[in-house]
């Protein structure tokens, strides 16, 4: 049995919601904007897993949009934003949002927005006052995750919401990794929009949702029907969004799963921390989301570590999965002060509420066997 420790990346579905998906799939067909019976019981499973969505988040369930993903929930925030606009204007985020973020940032400054990107401390975590310092009176929005998906460290959105709420500056938050594994509560945020993808939570892929508080005017990004309030037309994917609301209602339900996950996470760290020289968690002092190490071997190729493991039955990752097959080091662990080669010798380590001792303890031994030998093969091409 392989082990599969990249549950950043996405997650296996849950048994129960690969039940509830399979029923909707062969039983609720209709499309939920029609009348007739079919379409009625389509509308009201969807309606139900609103409201399940909507109670993971602490909203009312007409403030939750489904969409098809943590991606399009950040590009329908931050266009719908500013395509209301009549002049251009200054935007806040982060060095180390996720690419969904910042590939529509630097769209909008092709053209003519402007945006500042606030970098995180050397343990990941951006500092609330540097980020309000940066507001300005033309400031229109702040675009700010909730959670590093690469180091899972936990930022500071309430602090920064708070300010930006004085100022009337539309705040939105990508809570992609955090919802599950950590209390996400609009409200207490205090935040205007807010993304959710649900195959980070054991659901399947192509299904998520965005948080529009109420009164908040949002550009629609897809425009046809009438569906989701006017926000997004298309027909609603009714099997997908209640196999979300199933996995909601678990994450909701099983809060204990989150201490487990940190032991388990916290054992891992620990051995590998006595028994490998030279190794150190990214992040590793700051609050982080229980399930998520960033794990720096320093002097040994991070890719030669997960491609050795893939050989050996272990699935992990050397951060994001939107960015994997590229050659380059991670703009998060670069913009922690990191240097190339240390971002390069990082790997990420994600569990999940099915990991096991048993399996990180056979990956801490793998990686006492492994890290010793590409350390060697490299120090023997440096001496070359």
């Amino acid at each position: 049995m392989r082990i599969y420790l990249d549950n950043n990346a996405t997650t296996p579905i849950h048994p129960q919601v690969m039940d509830v998906l399979a029923s909707r799939l062969r039983e609720v067909f209709g499309n939920a904007s029609s009348i007739h019976s079919e379409g009625q019981l389509a509308r009201r499973v969807l309606e139900e897993s609103r409201e399940s969505v909507a109670a993971l988040i602490g909203s009312s369930p007409r403030e939750v949009i489904f969409t098809s993903g943590g991606t399009e929930s950040n590009n329908a925030a931050i266009y719908g934003i500013t395509s209301l606009l009549d002049s251009r204007c200054h935007l806040v985020t982060t060095a180390i949002e996720h690419p969904s973020v910042l590939e529509v940032t630097r769209d909008l400054e092709s053209r003519g927005h402007s945006v500042t990107y606030v970098r995180p401390s050397r343990e990941g975590v951006i500092a609330a006052a540097e980020t309000i310092a940066a507001l300005r009176d033309d400031t229109k929005v702040v675009s700010i995750m909730l959670v590093n998906n690469e180091t899972g460290a936990v930022q500071p959105v309430r602090e920064i919401a708070a300010a930006c709420l004085a100022r009337g500056i539309h705040v939105h938050c990508d809570a992609v990794q955090a919802a599950g594994k950590l209390p996400v509560a609009v409200n207490d945020l205090g935040v205007d929009t807010l993304s959710l993808s649900a195959h980070k939570l054991h659901a399947p892929k192509g299904i998520g949702a965005l948080f529009v508080r109420r009164g908040t005017k949002l550009h629609p990004h897809l425009v046809g029907g009438s569906q989701e309030r006017r926000r997004r037309a298309g027909t609603e994917n009714v099997p997908l969004a209640a196999a979300f609301g199933e996995a909601a209602r678990i994450a909701r339900e099983e809060p204990e799963a989150v201490t487990r996950m940190e032991g388990i996470r916290n054992r891992l760290e620990a051995r590998v921390g006595r028994t490998i020289v030279e190794m150190s968690v990214n992040g590793g002092s700051v609050e982080r989301i229980a399930n998520t190490s960033n794990l720096l071997f320093r002097g040994c190729d991070a890719e030669g570590i997960v491609i050795a493991l893939d050989l050996r039955g272990i699935a992990i990752s050397t951060g994001s999965a939107c960015s994997s097959g590229r050659i380059e080091p991670s703009h998060v662990l670069l913009a922690m002060g990191l240097s190339e080669e240390d971002a390069r010798s990082s790997i990420r380590v994600s569990i999940s509420r099915f990991t096991t001792e048993q399996e990180v303890d056979q990956v801490a031994e793998r990686l006492e066997e492994i890290v010793p030998k590409i350390r060697g093969r490299a120090a023997a091409t440096a001496s070359r």
